[in-house]
């Protein structure tokens, strides 16, 4: 069983928007630094990416990975779990978009990103969490920059 964290940050920007940018698997690449290739593999009924395949940056090697992704009815959430792996055997994990009240600067959104990971290398426990909040903690500040800086959607 892996081990799960989450970490919120806000993100000026609607939730709307986040999420979109979230959901545009093919451009992770461009913004979240560890990811290096990403292939859509198939789509589901709604024309959204069901099965993605990733190639990242892993404590110092190159991972491999596909995650399946669930949207259910509510448009501020996505979650995902691993479907197959190199150096995981788990990788499942949601963002979670709340709208917050705008301030003057414009809107803003409070993003949770949880995760449940479980590498198959053995790792000391101290090590997997201090992974685990690092993978989080770069996650949202990739996300954060991206959209605060005006990112573009692929269409």
């Amino acid at each position: 069983m892996g081990d799960r964290a989450f970490e919120r940050t806000i993100i000026r920007d609607t939730p709307e928007r986040i999420f979109d940018v979230i959901t545009d698997y093919a451009k992770y690449p461009e913004w979240a630094n560890n990811v290096k290739d990403v292939t859509i593999e198939r789509m589901d009924e709604d024309g959204r990416a069901g099965l993605v395949s990733y190639r990242a940056a892993a404590m110092g090697r190159s991972a491999a990975y596909v995650l399946e992704y669930f949207y259910g009815t509510n448009p501020l959430r996505v979650s995902w779990r691993l479907a197959q792996g190199d150096l995981v055997r788990r990788l499942d994990g949601r963002y979670v978009l709340v709208p917050l009240e705008a301030d003057p600067t414009g809107p803003r959104t409070e993003v949770t990103y949880e995760l449940e990971v479980d590498i198959s290398m053995p790792m000391s426990g101290f090590l997997r969490r201090r992974a685990e909040s690092r993978i989080l903690r770069n996650a949202l500040e990739d996300l954060r920059r991206w959209v605060e800086d005006g990112a573009q959607i692929s269409t």
